[in-house]
């Protein structure tokens, strides 16, 4: 069976919140198993606690789509360095720790990517970009798209995707992640 885990970003954000319940509620229409977990350590999002949950408590496999928002889209990149997974959606994702202290600290940029890995590890991979983000300038998804070859949907003005504002739906990524769940090809 299918599996999805929400990866929510740092600074306390929740999978309760936001566009997580809308999705999750049209996924488990469609049969698939949702884990919308509250994660440790959720203000730093630090990858010495988020990649052994996702792989010892949440138990992400290779039938596991992991949808990760900010530093949750750093965590499902991360994670994918390592263990096979189905496939990934990431929102307002980066590859820089943007000079912000509470990136440094994550510990998410200490070492090399290692974007062979990450997409070999994958059957597939989704990013959604905004040209308006408040904290994640385009060239950093854009960048992303080019070093992950993967399906990429850049807005206009959907700032970081509720995290500087109260969104609750988010149908093209619920419209895509359904397409992709239903026919894989």
């Amino acid at each position: 069976m299918k599996k999805v885990i929400f990866a929510p970003g740092n600074g306390g954000c929740s999978t309760k919140e936001l566009w997580y319940p809308s999705l999750q509620k049209e996924l488990e229409s469609q049969g698939v198993e949702v884990i919308a977990a509250d994660f440790p350590d959720p203000e730093l999002a630090r990858s010495i606690y988020w990649i052994p949950f996702l792989h010892d408590e949440l138990k992400a496999d290779e039938n596991t789509v992991i949808v990760g928002h900010s530093s949750g889209a750093i965590a499902a990149m991360r994670y994918a360095e390592t263990y096979p997974i189905l496939g990934s959606v990431l929102v307002g994702a980066y590859h820089t720790h943007l000079n912000m202290e509470t990136e440094k600290l994550s510990g998410y940029f200490d070492t090399p990517w290692q974007w062979d890995k990450i997409r070999n590890n994958q059957k597939w991979i989704i990013l959604f970009a905004s040209q308006n983000d408040p904290w994640i300038p385009v060239q950093e998804p854009r960048f992303l798209h080019t070093q992950l070859n993967c399906e990429y949907h850049e807005f206009y003005d959907k700032g970081h995707f509720g995290g500087d504002y109260d969104k609750r739906t988010f149908p093209e990524l619920t419209r895509t992640l359904v397409e992709k769940l239903t026919n894989p090809n």
